[in-house]
């Protein structure tokens, strides 16, 4: 196969670079053109110089045909966020011919640029101090971010499917501190001592591209299956094609029905974006979505008041007091709180909660959690990324989510379908 001309890629960028923000501002408006401008700005730069490199490095049999796919990558890229100006849920065909091929190569553009310039760098220095063994070595890690976006394909498209068991004890933490629980994988535990609250948490679901209908209604059949005592949702089931397209989500949750009664719910920041599709959607599957509100369950674990948040964007400590205040702990209940963004966790009263379940995180997103560690690019932040956490006597689970939004950088984080056992010690 014949390579592309030299100047057709680098024309391409500068025509999807031009032309993409000129058509998103005049049919959708200047916010989307800016987002969609900032995201080509990230990944373009990356992967023209990453095509540069492959075309030197990959044997000369294969050449033409790593050429021609960083074209077809930069075109589907461009046609991607061209769509996105009249957002919707595409069909399958769309989905795997543009969509996705598009949103992994601009995580392949975003991660190439610094990774090259961090080993054009150390070539540099290889040559002065007269390495020139050294330099020549690098060459091929220039490619690295090739296997590392199809590593992340590979972790983003899977959940990790789990049995955690969360033991509520009433040891005060000064700070936030992560706190190990036990988690089975792939096998089923040994039977829990005592009955333990049973809960199906989903969690940043992010119905989209990467989750179409058919495959987040599959996953939470499988969950269901669990026969849990309650399913709660902590937030964020859309993203942009979801939000505008009728009904798609009532019909994802389809198999949340046999969990009338069980399954509450609270809005994340993405379904802001479209608030009566969600409630339209819980309402079909008799879940109760909760807004600054208490609900209490009936469980065969005992009595449960569940306080749901609603995401606001500023505010949020004030606004947390005022809801603890308004639904004060019931006697004799399990106190869980629902909260979208585990940062709210701080700002609850010590004793105000059992157990906060929240999500927003996507588990830390890059990390080493599929390799045992509980490493993730967040974990010297102030946000708890994924797993259990305790601040004074209260709890935190965070849910490292049944989706993500956008392109695929699940990196080491797989998502999560567990099933939570909770008991109290």
């Amino acid at each position: 196969m014949p390579a592309p001309p030299t100047w057709l890629l680098p024309s391409l960028a500068l025509g999807i670079g031009l032309g993409l923000p000129l058509y998103a501002g005049r049919f959708r408006g200047r916010s989307y053109a800016i987002f969609a401008t900032v995201l080509v700005l990230i990944s373009f730069p990356g992967a023209l110089g990453l095509a540069a490199r492959s075309a030197i490095q990959a044997p000369e049999s294969l050449r033409g045909a790593v050429g021609w796919a960083f074209i077809y990558g930069m075109l589907a890229t461009g046609f991607h966020f061209a769509s996105l100006v009249r957002a919707r849920l595409r069909p399958g065909g769309f989905r795997w011919a543009v969509s996705l091929p598009g949103m992994a190569f601009l995580a392949l553009g975003a991660l190439a640029g610094p990774w090259l310039l961090v080993l054009e760098l150390a070539r540099i220095g290889a040559v002065s101090l007269g390495s020139v063994s050294v330099a020549g070595g690098i060459a091929w890690l220039e490619l690295f971010p090739l296997v590392l976006v199809a590593f992340s394909v590979a972790t983003s498209l899977g959940l990790r499917r789990e049995i955690v068991r969360i033991v509520l004890d009433r040891r005060v933490h000064a700070e936030i501190s992560r706190i190990p629980v036990e988690r089975h994988h792939p096998r089923q535990p040994p039977p829990a001592t005592e009955r333990p609250l049973r809960v199906v948490q989903i969690s940043d679901a992010h119905l989209g591209p990467w989750q179409p209908i058919h495959r987040l209604k599959a996953r939470i059949a499988e969950l269901m299956a669990h026969e849990p005592d309650l399913v709660l949702i902590t937030g964020d089931l859309l993203t942009m094609e979801g939000n505008a397209t009728a009904g798609a989500l009532t019909e994802a949750l389809e198999p949340l029905r046999s969990a009338r009664g069980r399954c509450f719910a609270i809005f994340g920041n993405h379904d802001h974006e479209a608030p009566e599709e969600v409630r339209a959607a819980l309402d079909a599957c008799g879940a109760r979505l909760l807004v600054d509100e208490e609900a209490i369950a009936s469980t065969p674990a005992g009595p449960v008041q569940l306080v749901g948040a609603d995401w606001a964007r500023k505010g949020r400590a004030k606004r947390l007091g005022a809801l603890a205040r308004r639904y004060p702990r019931r006697e004799g209940h399990l106190r869980l709180w629902l909260v979208h963004d585990p940062l709210g966790f701080a700002d609850l009263p010590d004793g105000e909660a059992d157990l906060v379940l929240a999500g927003h995180t996507h588990g830390g997103q890059i990390g080493l959690v599929s390799f045992g560690s509980d490493w993730t690019v967040l974990s010297r932040s102030r946000w708890p990324d994924h797993g259990l956490f305790g601040l004074g006597t209260n709890r935190l689970y965070v849910h490292r989510g049944t989706g993500f939004y956008g392109f695929p950088l699940r990196i080491g984080v797989p998502g999560e379908a567990s099933l939570l056992e909770v008991t109290t010690s």
